[in-house]
């Protein structure tokens, strides 16, 4: 056996070690890579990023690369756990940890803020997502055509609110937006841009979504957990008694799922059209074009106690005059709604997520939404 090959059976050894059997990034099972300056066992993506940070970049293949003695025994005295603890120490509850589901900016800027800024190394440490003000520039898509333009957005804690202006020195914000009916998740397809950001709130009862990006990887990333931070401060102003580990998951959250279906109208008897879908947990919306400012309209998802439920397949008589035939049937105290999917592994996604929801217990905040819900129809 060459000494090339004691040194490969030896790292895989490592990798059967609590912590090294994900990557040490994005989680992502099974690494097959190895960080030689940091000790960390990490996938093919993430290896891709450090490779191109010059300060931590020594990455090699578990399998293919020429290891050295000195790199085999330097893993084995780190390894994953070991630099969690160093790399990982301080990390606010708010910051928001990608997984390998995530966008390359958020990783590519969780590895940076990690290894290279070394953010999370110790506690009390001021950082930027905590000065409870951020002001600058941002390119926003026009509601009405679609034209990227530089707006100045300003995020404020003690206000509880994100605010953008159509001009720098205007007086007027153009939209004030409050931290309870918040989103914001990264798009960058949708958007067509790597640092694409969809924020998305409630305007007069509303939906409504605006698409932004910064040049900036970091400076899109830091406006993202800016948000989350002041989301984090106002939740646990409301709500004085919760833990940290009951007001996380009320942070920005990414949608369940998003494509095109095609749905029909109340009486069932119109034509199915194409829409674009966006499901955010209890909330089912329809849009037009997957850019437009304001859905067309939504479903409420509550429990299935209270007479909600999913299935494949159409009524019987249903007549499908759209061009997909993989049927979807949603039904609610009030009506059903009928939708087609162009392939059955979508039907089958779509149906899965919509009864992972409906079986997942109310909380007063959506018994609430389910009022105002009823209310607006």
């Amino acid at each position: 056996m060459s000494a090339n090959e004691r040194a490969i059976r030896a790292l895989r050894e490592l990798l059967q070690k609590p912590g090294n059997q994900a990557c040490a990034d994005c989680g992502a099972p099974g690494p097959e890579w190895g960080s030689c300056s940091l000790g960390v066992f990490i996938c093919l993506d993430c290896s891709g990023i450090h490779r191109n940070i010059p300060d931590i970049g020594k990455v090699k293949s578990l399998t293919l690369s020429r290891w050295e003695d000195s790199e085999v025994e330097f893993m084995a005295e780190n390894g994953n756990a070991v630099a969690k603890t160093r790399y990982e120490a301080a990390v606010p509850v708010y910051y928001y940890k990608p997984t390998r589901k995530d966008c390359q900016v958020l990783r590519e800027q969780w590895i940076r803020a990690k290894y290279e800024r070394r953010e999370f190394t110790e506690a009390g440490k001021k950082l930027t997502y905590e000065e409870g003000t951020r002001d600058g520039m941002l390119m926003k898509r026009g509601r009405d055509n679609g034209q990227f333009l530089s707006r100045r957005f300003v995020l404020s804690e003690r206000e509880g609110t994100l605010k953008y202006f159509t001009k720098y020195d205007a007086k007027e914000p153009k939209a004030t937006i409050k931290m309870d009916t918040i989103n914001a998740s990264f798009q960058p397809e949708k958007i067509g841009n790597p640092n694409g950001l969809q924020i998305n709130y409630l305007k007069e009862y509303k939906n409504r979504n605006i698409f932004v990006y910064h040049e900036n990887g970091k400076e899109i990333v830091d406006w993202f957990n800016s948000i989350r931070a002041v989301q984090l401060h106002y939740l646990s102003v409301a709500f004085p008694g919760a833990t940290d580990a009951e007001l996380t998951p009320k942070l920005t959250r990414n949608f369940l799922k998003e494509g095109y279906m095609e749905k029909t109208g109340p009486r069932q008897t119109e034509g199915f059209k194409k829409r674009w879908f966006t499901l955010d947990h209890r909330r089912l919306m329809y849009f037009k074009d997957p850019l437009d400012a304001f859905a067309k309209g939504e479903v409420f998802l509550g429990n299935s106690d209270q007479g909600y439920s999913a299935s494949e397949g159409l009524p019987a008589g249903t007549h499908c005059n759209g061009a997909w035939y993989y049927g979807v049937t949603i039904v609610t105290p009030e009506r059903s709604f009928l939708f087609t999917c162009e392939t059955e592994a979508e039907q089958q996604e779509w149906v899965r997520l919509f009864n992972d929801v409906i079986s997942t217990p109310m909380t007063p905040q959506e018994y609430s939404m389910e009022a105002l819900y009823k209310y607006k129809h």
